[in-house]
């Protein structure tokens, strides 16, 4: 059977397909790789600060394409408010790492060490080619976000964005070459055959996507012996507690889970709410919720944008029919409303329980289960009760208290009185706990550590070592 040089490139707000994808060759990446690795020494021996004149150009390469990668993912995600965030905040975080990355890995001086004529040195040395396989609901962002740093740390790249989100790269390849970066950077698409090929081609793996493929990425570079570094899936909770600001809960919820029509691993997908304020919780999440508008017909007005992903509709309709078949009652939406592309429009579901999969399993739409909770244990033990961990919220108005509960979540990032804040502010360090990923923090400083190897100097400084043979 031939395989397919091109797949179709689907419009998430009309269902159709109106584009076609070249799909790079196994045999197209193995060569990208060796150009990489061939290009990666000149490269990694040019000064941190030169390279980060190049990322630099880069920042100033797409700030001059804003608009055109704004309507490319338009074209792709069907979202307009949420590809202003991403094309912006992309930038921004390009902008950071320039002035960050020399500090971080800054060479550090001989150090005299307990014995006497030892002398130690610690270096750096950057993996040749890291592969990156980036996912649909935030493409330009989450192909960069590993990819930047591994620049500065002095890697190449090759990258594979997802094949339901890759109108981009075009554009991206053009600022690229303008940055002086073509040689060290390129990107292929395609889909499954084409993300394997990427695993063979590179030194170390960063994949974004679901926890099933994930599985397969880490065995995989198992396989080869690379080291994988996996963001995966979420079913983020939220715990509402008896002295929070019921007002300012409910805003921020019905953001952190509403925004992008619910697609983002850092979205909240369940509510736990101490019984003595459910009632009132729940009166005002669903006010915030019956407020947001699809955005549709025109994209730059509302605020729910449309299932990004075709495969995405099955599984959210069974999650809704499977709640609603055991008890769950939707207090707001409910219901999948098809424009040839298909909405989910903002859902609060109550009567939930544990075992509907709605509560149990990532849902990346707009729909939010609330459970109501006899107290502070048991929201606690709920929100544990998952084989995720990527992040978390906590709402109430004392500070102890909320370092208390935050402290028992076994997450890597928790949000305090508000929510999906790992998101926005990227410059801490987080680890994914459970199945939602592995390896180091991509946030923060340190992140830029996980495409260096360390290498020790052990300088014998002229005398003959105790631990010698006797002298002949």
């Amino acid at each position: 059977m031939t395989e397919a040089t091109t797949l179709p490139l689907r419009n998430p707000r009309t269902g159709q397909s109106d584009g076609e994808l070249p799909v790079t060759s196994a045999a197209e990446v193995a060569a990208l790789g060796v150009a990489l690795r061939r290009a990666q020494p000149a490269w990694a021996d040019e000064s941190i600060e030169q390279r980060c004149q190049r990322l630099s150009a880069l920042a100033d390469a797409l700030a001059a394409r804003r608009e055109g990668f704004l309507d490319t993912l338009l074209a792709d995600t069907g979202r307009w408010h949420e590809s202003q965030i991403e094309v912006d905040g992309t930038i921004a975080a390009i902008r950071r790492w320039v002035q960050q990355a020399p500090a971080c890995l800054a060479e550090k001086p001989v150090q005299q060490e307990a014995i006497p004529f030892i002398q130690t040195q610690q270096t750096w040395v950057a993996f040749p080619v890291v592969g990156i396989i980036s996912p649909w609901n935030f493409p330009l962002m989450l192909t960069l976000i590993d990819a930047v740093p591994a620049l500065a740390a002095g890697c190449s790249i090759l990258a594979k964005p997802s094949e339901v989100t890759s109108r981009f790269v075009p554009l991206l390849r053009e600022a690229l070459e303008e940055a002086g970066l073509g040689e060290v950077f390129a990107l292929v698409t395609g889909a499954g055959a084409t993300g394997q090929a990427v695993i063979e081609a590179s030194d170390q793996i960063c994949f974004t996507g679901s926890v099933a493929t994930g599985r397969k990425v880490g065995e995989a570079c198992a396989r080869r012996f690379i080291p994988a570094s996996l963001e995966l899936g979420g079913k983020d909770p939220a715990l509402v507690l008896s002295d929070a600001n019921i007002e300012h809960a409910a805003r921020a919820l019905a953001w952190g889970s509403f925004v992008n029509g619910g697609q983002s691993c850092m979205s909240i997908e369940r509510v736990y709410v101490e019984a003595p304020v459910a009632d009132v919780f729940i009166a005002a999440l669903v006010k915030e919720a019956a407020a947001l508008e699809l955005a549709w017909p025109d994209p730059k007005q509302g605020q729910i944008g449309p299932v990004i992903a075709a495969s995405q509709v099955a599984l959210v309709r069974n999650q809704l029919a499977d709640a609603k078949a055991k008890g769950a009652r939707a207090l707001t939406g409910g219901e999948l409303i098809d424009h040839g592309g298909v909405w989910c429009p903002p859902t609060v579901l109550v009567d939930v329980t544990d075992e509907m999969t709605v509560v149990a399993d990532e849902s990346f739409a707009s729909v939010l289960p609330v459970i109501v909770v006899a107290d502070e244990a048991e929201a606690i033990a709920r929100a544990n009760n998952t084989e995720f961990g990527l992040s978390a919220a906590v709402f109430t108005q004392s500070p102890e208290r909320a370092q208390r509960v935050a402290r028992q979540l076994q997450a890597g990032g928790i949000s305090i009185n508000d929510a999906c804040l790992t998101g926005m502010v990227q410059t801490a360090e987080k680890q994914s706990f459970k199945l939602s990923g592995m390896g180091g923090s991509r946030m923060g400083t340190a992140s830029i550590r996980r495409f260096v190897r360390a290498r020790a100097l052990l300088i014998n400084t002229g005398t003959a070592s105790p631990w010698w043979f006797p002298a002949a």
